[in-house]
């Protein structure tokens, strides 16, 4: 309201939000995201890439090694199953208490999940005991990581001029590209290890150091400030259940979210975690030569991210979540699997490269604010895109289990080609026919 009773609206709404929120606390937005972010997926994403190199041997020895690669990848695909569940739980105390307390919790949880993979006993020791125990770790990280990639890019999507939140939220994206590079350095140095250091001691220490990452992230996140946004939503009590506010008045949203994060998540199981599968298996590459690609197209992607993000607010969310999945559908049969068959390194590299540089990163850049602006409230908010980008996540995060079956059953890679084609025809559905929010106010 104004000084003279009238209703705020518009670009003068925005500037209220804007005026409660300075430039200092901003950068400490952007900075705790991209730390929590850098800490959460290089957490979730070692597994995934010291899995096929390690687990099979410590915690499946029994089963053949196809049977072996399943395991993996279904523990690996375990962790996707949680995340619903914390969108759901930590969605709805994000739009009860804030969000500032619960990116506390989830970043200790999934912290704390990983330093104790690194200190598990394997199957030799305890026998069936420690794939059990590895499973519910990774259930947790799950369940942690599903609060923690919708607060982040909601607190900096919240927290940015109008205008700028695809920049803002792109630039958080960048941790993502931290922690894969760092996830697969620390894989490359395991891979490279001789085999008895490496199943004895040496996959152990990127799981331990997570915990000096996650005491610099809990500094950080000390001192964020709750965006004037979520203030302002919720100066009224907040909803009881504020998911089922989302699903009853935002129904068109949530589904929009759910459809395009499946693409979204397949596309980065494909190109970071099946091919490693794949390309050992199938193709005979050294495990060494793909890390040095999914390595060099992250380094690119930290650079890239901030500047994809940045140029949705001029030309829009939906360019650019359009022509990467257009884009990815084209390279996946026509570039990426015959590039890794000419069996030559730099071309495997290259191929591997090229997503995480430039096709996965104007998606993964600007979902963030595409998400959070879909939905009008931020009293709902978090709870209404937690469970549907999770939920989404949970198809996507099958793609590796998925694809592996299916090339077994089949043997042909045609079939796993067409199986991310049609996720990814469906997720440019749903981008086709939601509206436009690059220019619409939070307010």
């Amino acid at each position: 309201m104004t000084a003279t009773g009238e209703p705020v609206s518009g670009r003068d709404a925005t500037r209220t939000v804007d005026s409660g929120f300075g430039r200092t606390q901003r950068r400490r937005i952007l900075v705790s995201g991209a730390i929590g972010t850098t800490i959460e997926w290089f957490d979730f994403l070692l597994y995934g890439l010291i899995a096929p190199v390690v687990f099979e041997t410590l915690f499946f020895p029994k089963a053949d090694p196809l049977v072996s690669s399943v395991a993996v990848l279904g523990t690996f695909a375990f962790g996707y199953l949680a995340r619903p569940l914390g969108g759901l739980i930590f969605g709805h105390f994000g739009d009860r208490i804030g969000r500032k307390p619960v990116m506390f919790i989830t970043l200790v949880t999934m912290g704390t999940c990983t330093t104790l993979i690194g200190l598990l006993p394997t199957y030799a020791a305890i026998g069936a005991a420690a794939p059990i125990l590895l499973a519910i770790l990774r259930f947790t990280q799950g369940l942690a990581l599903g609060g923690e990639t919708v607060g982040a890019v909601i607190m900096a999507t919240e927290g940015a001029p109008h205008g700028k939140r695809g920049g803002y939220a792109g630039f958080v994206q960048v941790g993502a590209a931290l922690g894969s590079v760092f996830a697969a350095l620390a894989a490359g140095l395991v891979a490279g290890m001789p085999e008895g250091d490496r199943l004895a001691w040496g996959w152990r220490i990127p799981f331990l150091a997570s915990a000096v990452l996650v005491l610099v992230g809990v500094y950080v996140r000390a001192k964020i400030e709750e965006s004037p946004v979520f203030k302002a939503a919720t100066r009224h009590a907040p909803r009881r259940v504020p998911l089922a506010a989302a699903l009853r008045q935002e129904p068109r949203a949530c589904i929009t979210v759910f459809l395009c994060t499946i693409a979204e998540t397949s596309m980065l199981q494909l190109f970071t975690v099946y091919i490693l599968v794949y390309g050992k298996q199938a193709l005979g590459i050294d495990t060494a030569v793909m890390l040095q690609g999914v390595l060099i197209g992250n380094i690119v992607g930290i650079f890239a991210n901030p500047l994809f993000g940045r140029l949705s607010d001029f030309v829009g969310r939906r360019v650019m979540l359009g022509s990467s999945l257009v884009v990815g559908v084209l390279y996946v049969p026509f570039v990426f699997f015959p590039l890794l068959r000419t069996h030559n390194e730099a071309l495997i590299i290259l191929a591997i490269a090229i997503p995480p540089a430039i096709i996965q990163t104007p998606l993964f850049s600007t979902e963030g604010s595409f998400y959070a602006e879909l939905f009008r409230d931020a009293g709902r908010r978090f709870s209404g895109l937690g469970v549907s980008r999770q939920l989404g996540g949970v198809v996507g995060g099958f793609f590796p289990l998925i694809a592996t079956s299916l090339l077994a059953a089949s043997g042909s890679i045609w079939l796993v080609i067409g199986y991310y084609i049609v996720i990814s025809a469906i997720s440019f559905t749903a981008v086709l026919s939601a509206r436009e929010t690059n220019r619409e106010t939070l307010a």
